[in-house]
This record gives structure tokens, sequence and C-alpha cells, in this order.
């Protein structure tokens, strides 16, 4: 899996204490090797990794790896975005997105 500079990769082993344990909110990629979208968000993900570092984290999860992640929160389509705050799912979006969109729709949960 391509991980984005700056963004750390989650497991189904260390999910509960990466993010469900966070102290602050995070923003967990569902990716895949084989997702053409996945591999735009790249970039964008690092980026918002390194500008927002002191109020959100970013990780990736490969879907095909953890499937146990994947379908608890019934992760269906490649990629989905959830932020997560206090160790609870607050907002999930389907979909590659511009930098400036993907702020945008994180503006209410930072």
């Amino acid at each position: 899996m391509s991980v984005a500079s700056g963004v750390a990769e989650v497991t189904d082993v260390t999910f509960a204490e990466e993010v469900i344990g966070a102290g602050l909110p995070v923003l967990v990629e569902f990716t895949a090797d084989w997702c053409p979208p996945c591999r735009q968000m790249a970039p964008v993900l690092g980026a918002l990794a390194a500008e927002e570092a002191d109020r959100l984290r970013v990780v990736q999860l490969n879907v095909d790896a953890n499937p146990e992640t994947t379908n608890a929160y019934k992760v269906l389509s490649m990629p989905t975005f959830m932020v997560f705050r206090d160790g609870e799912p607050v907002k999930a979006m389907v979909g590659a997105r511009p930098k400036r969109r993907l702020l945008e729709e994180l503006s209410d949960v930072l």
C-alpha cells in the first residue's frame, strides 16, 4: 500500500490504540492497493497530516489486510474517510475529493 508521507498505517490489531484511544480527532482513510482514487488522495492526506498535526491525526487502513475493522464500520467503498473523536465515529465521507473540500467537510469536527 502506498502510505502517504506523514500518514501512519493502522491495522486491526492497532486500531483501538491508535484511533479509538487517540487524544486528537483521527481521520481514517479506508484504502486499498487496487483503488486509483485512493492513490490520488495520498498527497492530499500527506499535506493535511502536516498542516493540521496539532488538531488532527491522519491514518490509513488497508481494507484487504484488515477485514475486521473494515467490516465493523461497514465500509463498502474506497476510499472511505471516517473521523473518530473520543473513540466514536462522528463523520463519514466516501470518495476522493480535493484538499479544500476535505478541509471544509472536516471543519465541523475539528
